[in-house]
């Protein structure tokens, strides 16, 4: 077993130790930098749709795949990302993904056409996969059990500033640029991340050496990708149409042939045993509700700053700042991980999926054409995510293994772009319905805010509730 120079406190390919690795805040810093590069590009081009249908003639289809090239990948890609990290060396992934993202971003900058910007995203969506995987995972083992908890809420803090940072960022750059420039400014940051990456992040992988599952790799890819894409089509599409319906088949028998496969690997990519620790499932089925109401509230919000209280795109941006402001702000302090350490994990993700309830009533209900009632709520939801988000992914990743922490960190990823797609869909679908039963459009958004608040607060009581009771066995 190879060990760093550290070899006294920090094992590369085992678990790491009580001390942690000697420098792992600065390593978390480089890899936060990584993360925040890949989210801001999940939202950066949307601004960017008016000069791309005008620049490139891009038809409606064409930027709707522009979008979701990215998504497609990258959800697809997740877990034999981080099998690949777990296998290969998170580190090598780390470098690999930040480098296919950088050429991604130059060749979309550079593109003189629709299909070659769609070829790149495409491209960025594997460079970014890879990256959202390993960090979390190098997060994991680089610092001791008692630091996870803060290092985790500093890195769900930067998945907020990506979240707020992507329309300010796109809309800066390109009042003062061509289109091109929103991708271009992602190579010198990765250029950046890449030489700390190879100077300072120690590689780490599982001792074992797996062999590659590629029946499995490929299973979830295909069915993964389908499941998205099923998902993001049905809004547009219609949900009974034949390309829903067909794609949203083809998700279920290949989703349920990979757990068929995985059930009976020797080497599986993802171990099934898992869903058997109480903290695992609890954990997961939490997850995936809390981003549902989460997601599609947050789309939602959108919709009501620009259409009900009528500000523009980049001021509807600017005023959804407070909730990645306070996410930030409780998180980098140290505040969310002492609550959550002295409250425990079930309790502070039951109190932190009620704040972020009762901030999509507020937003639902208190406001009567003013931003008073909203800006409550955005301060309730940051408050409830900077407690509870990095508790349910340290539930998540502390329920793996840690030479299992690549598929840990692409279980979270899947989990919330699933839970994001699926919330954006499913309640985009109320607020049509709402509006074609004759509602008006702030009703119908009202509704769709009430409807994720109560996902939210079953998800966050389910997770507790199965959270507890893992407690209560272990102990």
């Amino acid at each position: 077993m190879r060990c760093t120079p550290y070899s006294d406190s920090y094992t590369v390919y085992g678990v790491s130790t009580p001390q942690g690795h000697p420098q792992h805040w600065l390593i978390l810093g480089v890899i936060c930098l990584a993360q925040l590069t890949v989210l801001l590009d999940n939202t950066v081009l949307n601004v960017a749709i008016p000069s791309l249908t005008r620049e490139l003639h891009a038809e409606t289809s064409d930027i709707q795949w522009m979008i979701n090239a990215y998504s497609l990948v990258q959800s697809g890609l997740l877990l034999t990302a981080g099998s690949a990290a777990d296998r290969y060396g998170r580190k090598k992934m780390l470098i690999t993904g930040l480098a296919l993202f950088g050429v991604g971003s130059l060749v979309a900058g550079l593109a003189g056409s629709t299909g070659q910007l769609i070829a790149a995203r495409a491209g960025m969506g594997i460079g970014g996969a890879l990256l959202l995987t390993t960090t979390l995972a190098v997060a994991m083992q680089i610092f001791s059990p008692e630091e996870q908890p803060k290092a985790i809420g500093i890195w769900s803090a930067v998945n907020a500033l990506g979240f707020a940072g992507g329309p300010l960022i796109g809309g800066f750059v390109l009042d003062h640029f061509w289109w091109g420039a929103i991708f271009l400014v992602n190579i010198p940051v990765a250029a950046l991340g890449l030489v700390a990456v190879v100077v300072l992040v120690p590689e780490s992988k599982n001792p074992r050496g797996d062999r590659p599952d590629l029946p499995g790799a490929v299973l979830s890819t295909i069915g993964m990708a389908s499941l998205v894409y099923a998902i993001i089509s049905g809004p547009s599409h219609g949900w009974t149409s034949a390309r829903v319906l067909g794609t949203a088949a083809v998700a279920v028998l290949v989703l349920s042939a990979f757990a068929w496969w995985e059930s009976r690997a020797d080497e599986p990519m993802l171990d099934l045993h898992f869903f058997r620790d109480p903290r695992f499932t609890g954990a997961v089925a939490g997850a995936v509700l809390i981003v549902f109401g989460m997601g599609g509230a947050l789309f939602l919000l959108t919709q009501h700053l620009q259409f009900v209280l009528g500000y523009g795109p980049l001021e509807a941006g600017l005023r959804t700042a407070p909730l990645a402001l306070t996410v930030v702000a409780l998180n980098f302090t140290g505040l969310s991980a002492k609550w959550s350490a002295r409250l425990g994990t079930p309790v502070s993700i039951a109190l932190g999926m009620v704040c972020m309830a009762g901030g999509l009533v507020s937003i639902a209900e208190v406001d009567s054409g003013g931003y008073a009632g909203t800006l409550l709520g955005l301060l309730l939801i940051g408050a409830g995510c900077a407690v509870a988000n990095p508790a349910m992914a340290h539930a998540i990743m502390s329920a793996i293994p840690p030479e299992k922490a690549g598929v840990g960190a692409g279980i979270n990823g899947t989990l919330a772009e699933f839970g994001n797609g699926l919330g954006v869909a499913v309640l985009g679908a109320v607020l049509s319905s709402s509006v074609a039963s004759g509602e008006s459009l702030s009703a119908g958004l009202g509704t769709g805010q009430l409807v994720g608040a109560v996902a939210v607060l079953v998800g966050g009581f389910v997770a507790a509730g199965l959270l507890r009771r893992a407690e209560r066995v272990s102990a």
